[in-house]
């Protein structure tokens, strides 16, 4: 993923204080994360404005408009300093879905997250495709 020099700016003063409450090594994990979202949502038709606030104490990101697609979260994984993950609500198909095109990609956990390393370099486009998703599941 691309690499972010320093932290970009976050409107909302909880939502940075959360990010600098992450130890270094996933913080910046979690920064590449944030941009990768944000970038996918640019990128993805229909998606529009996004909000970015705190779901559950974990930075969180959805469609401004209603209906579009379903919320994503990223946080650290509490019992491993070096992880971190991708959350996705885990009362839809998304996680199923992932699964039957990234089996051989990614980690997962339940049917609510992406578990990534903070020591290794997780597979960008697959990514972004998850992330596509997750902004447009409502479009499907």
């Amino acid at each position: 993923m691309t690499r972010i020099a320093s932290a970009p700016h976050i409107a909302d003063p909880a939502v940075a204080a959360v990010f600098e409450a992450y130890p270094a090594r996933v913080r910046t994990s979690l920064l590449i994360l944030r941009d990768l979202i944000l970038t996918t949502a640019e990128q993805t038709p229909g998606v529009g404005a996004i909000t970015e606030t705190l779901k559950w104490g974990q930075p969180a990101y959805l469609p401004v408009k209603p209906r579009i697609g379903t919320t994503v979260r990223i946080d650290r994984v509490k019992s491993d300093d070096a992880a971190y993950a991708i959350y996705f609500h885990c009362q839809t198909t998304l996680i199923d879905d992932f699964r039957s095109m990234f089996a051989n990609t990614f980690t997962f956990e339940g049917n609510r997250a992406i578990l990534l390393s903070a020591g290794q370099r997780p597979d960008e486009a697959a990514l972004r495709r998850c992330v596509a998703m997750a902004l447009t599941y409502h479009c499907r």
